[in-house]
């Protein structure tokens, strides 16, 4: 296991980071570093200039548009951006379908939508989840029948993030209710401006519209929007997961946080308490162990080894540190961290802050981050698919 990186990989650091700082726009970096809110334009800004860039797909392959960057390269390029301020890049559509598409779609398929993801331009949403299949998604009810050269799909989905802005949504559908449940789902692609879709907002408790249910009613979709075969759904929907390795940790933004959470302790006269600063301490240990587990991932499929199969514990890790320095960053600020009216935020409200300006957000990301222990699989039955599948 070699976790130093070569001359090569720190000149191609160098070189994502001299790109980045050029290309990043300041006043999206200004509201990442600060927790402020993102909007579509300022999500789909940034795509479409590593779209220009032809980095958006950072993980394709040069065969479909892609830079061909190897494991390490890949996990510098998220570091550098995450450090850097730069928005996460929204995942539905280069992280997750168009591995699926590249992988079991046809050719036509790839010259349909795979420049469309590539450039920036579609955005896509995840359609997964619906009520009673969360995490058990071998249970989704939403039913798409055969009828000559169309689907028609009636169902639901939720927790859709971001359908808001969805123009197509990649859903995982029932065609068969024969054998097992996992036999009897299809992957299916649905444009959302079709007659029958419908998008209601879930408001989060921190006041939010990040979130939304989809409802389909006798939506028409033509058979040629099927991904590979009927009925094998569930094998790309795994394949899909699989591209979530070391993502899903999300060690990069931790790292990012970490140094926020430093700066608001100093500026809120905690920073020399003994007793912060060993919370603090503690939270920089864990983020480190986590980066070196991330690390062993990516030696190990640098070197051609089997990866180690621990994408379950990097999703525990990463989601409970989440928590953990929101919390703390809470704790730091005090009761002036409980003021916070999104609308008059988003308005551009000029007068005097309740506390320091960087209070503002907290309470909201606060609450928002409760959320990640449950998104992407419990972390409940992500302890036990690790049981099974590490332990033994």
């Amino acid at each position: 296991m070699d976790l130093a990186f070569t001359a090569e990989e720190q000149q191609f650091r160098e070189d994502v980071r001299a790109w980045v700082h050029a290309n990043l726009p300041a006043e999206i970096s200004h509201k990442v570093h600060n927790a402020l809110h993102l909007t579509r334009d300022d999500m789909q800004r940034w795509a479409k200039i590593l779209g220009s860039k032809g980095w958006l797909g950072y993980a394709w392959p040069t065969q479909f548009g892609g830079p061909g960057w190897n494991a390490v390269q890949k996990h510098l390029f998220e570091e550098e951006c995450a450090l850097a301020g730069a928005p996460r890049i929204v995942p539905f559509g280069p992280v997750m379908v168009a591995p699926v598409i590249m992988a079991f779609g046809n050719a036509e398929q790839h010259k349909r939508f795979l420049p469309g993801i590539a450039s920036g331009e579609v955005w896509w949403s995840q359609g997964y989840s619906e009520p009673g299949s969360g995490s058990d998604l071998a249970s989704v009810k939403t039913r798409a029948e055969r009828r000559g050269d169309k689907y028609i799909v009636n169902g639901q989905k939720t927790w859709t993030t971001l359908g808001q802005y969805g123009e197509w949504i990649f859903c995982l559908v029932r065609t068969s209710n024969e054998g097992k449940p996992q036999t009897g789902i299809s992957f299916l692609l649905i444009d959302m401006k079709s007659k029958g879709v419908s998008v209601r907002p879930i408001i989060m408790l921190d006041g939010g519209h990040e979130v939304n249910e989809v409802f389909f009613d006798d939506v028409e979709v033509p058979v040629e929007n099927l991904i590979g075969e009927e009925n094998k759904g569930w094998t790309y929907a795994k394949h899909l997961l699989s591209h979530e390795r070391t993502n899903i940790a999300d060690v990069n933004r931790a790292k990012r946080e970490l140094e926020r959470l430093k700066r608001i302790a100093q500026a809120e006269g905690v920073y020399e308490d003994i007793r912060f600063r060993d919370e603090i301490a503690k939270l920089e240990v864990d983020v480190v162990a986590l980066e070196m587990m991330v690390l062993r991932v990516l030696s190990a499929e640098k070197s051609g080894k089997n990866s180690l199969d621990v994408a379950g514990l990097l999703k525990i890790r990463g989601s409970e540190m989440q928590q953990r320095y929101t919390e703390l960053m809470m704790l730091a600020a005090g009761p002036y961290s409980l003021p916070f009216i999104q609308e008059a935020m988003e308005a551009g409200w000029q007068g005097d802050h309740v506390g320091a300006a960087h209070c503002a957000p907290l309470a909201a990301t606060y609450f928002n981050m409760r959320k990640t222990t449950i998104y992407g699989g419990s972390n409940e039955v992500q302890r036990n698919i690790v049981a099974q599948t590490v332990l033994g």
